[in-house]
């Protein structure tokens, strides 16, 4: 038998349902993550659209603990991966050892590595090499890794939570606007407010520390994945995220900044994550489709580490993130 179609009752009640699970899950994550709401709020339009993000901050800004408490919040299987200049491919996605059989026979056995695993943490990415990096985005990528001819599929769903220092650049390796591209949402973790500063100091320092519960599953959190893609896009907004992608392109863009100062600008997946993260949003702020407001809170996120600026531009300052809020702005304007 098929499944029938839904009815527009069925849908609502769908949301209703999806939406106060998403409040357990911002409550959950509330008890261990101080503020924050716009890095909570995108980390899980990360998770919603199905991709993995770059989380990007100083030292101590509860990067860590933030991942933890999204795992723990979805049920989540997760691995952290300390990312170091002698870290090996196969430390992450695994390799062969040779077993002996009670037969006598040695054959050899794969030992999956960290990767197999439902979240991974991928602790200061740009301190790797290159190859160790390439292993990992290729995982993010393609969802599967190849050992010794053998194709061996990740867990659904599979997502990657890295981390970037962006203060000690000694000793990294940064990764290529190329691989970058792996990530649907590049979000930047700030120090906390005054207010906030003083909760995290009280609630750290005292004879018993929170901890996050778990309120979903695995198997909810693919069903809200599911909702998210079937939520339409107005036509308004689609146009907007076409012509806003678009701008950023020196080839194709009417604005001057933009043909004298990036190098190149983002492809058609800067648009699909663009797209997908707005209906996240949308959903997670109780509305059943992305607005233009997703489109302006979401377009620095999703389309700054998708393009290079030239080297005159950098030498003057100029950052991707402000060039892109500048081309934003004029998107939606009437």
């Amino acid at each position: 038998m098929t499944d029938l179609p839904k009815t527009a009752a069925d849908i609502e009640a769908e949301a209703e349902e999806n939406l106060a699970l998403l409040g357990n899950v911002k409550a959950a994550i509330g008890e261990t993550v101080f503020g924050q709401e716009r890095v909570i709020e995108e980390t899980l339009c990360v998770l919603l659209a199905g991709g993995h993000g770059l989380l990007v901050g100083a030292p101590g800004l509860a990067k860590t603990t933030l991942v933890d408490a999204v795992a723990t919040a979805f049920g989540l299987d997760w691995r952290r991966i300390q990312f170091t200049p002698d870290l090996m491919p196969a430390d992450i996605i695994g390799s062969e050892i040779l077993d002996g059989g009670a037969d006598g026979q040695r054959r050899f056995r794969f030992v999956p590595g960290p990767v197999f695993a439902t979240l991974v943490m991928g602790d200061e990415v740009n301190r790797a090499s290159p190859r160790t990096q390439s292993a990992l985005l290729q995982s993010m990528q393609e969802r599967h890794v190849t050992v010794a001819g053998q194709r061996y599929d990740l867990p659904e769903p599979f997502h990657v939570l890295a981390t970037q220092n962006p203060i000690e650049q000694e000793g990294t390796y940064p990764l290529p606007e190329a691989q970058l591209d792996r990530f649907l949402l590049q979000i930047n973790v700030p120090y906390p407010d005054a207010v906030t500063e003083r909760s995290i100091l009280l609630a750290t320092t005292g004879g018993t520390i929170q901890t996050t519960k778990t309120v979903a599953s695995t198997g909810e959190l693919q069903r809200l994945q599911a909702f998210v893609r079937m939520m339409p896009v107005g036509e308004k907004v689609l146009e907007t995220i076409i012509s806003l992608v678009r701008s950023a392109r020196p080839d194709e863009s009417a604005a001057k900044a933009v043909r004298e100062s990036v190098s190149w600008g983002p492809g058609p997946r800067a648009g699909q994550a663009l797209i997908l993260a707005c209906k996240a949003r949308a959903l997670l702020r109780g509305r059943l489709a992305p607005s233009l407001d997703d489109v302006l809170a979401l377009a620095r996120p999703a389309l700054a580490h998708r393009m290079a600026l030239n080297w005159s531009a950098r030498a003057d300052g100029l950052e991707a993130g402000t060039l892109i809020e500048t081309l934003s702005q004029k998107a939606i304007a009437p």
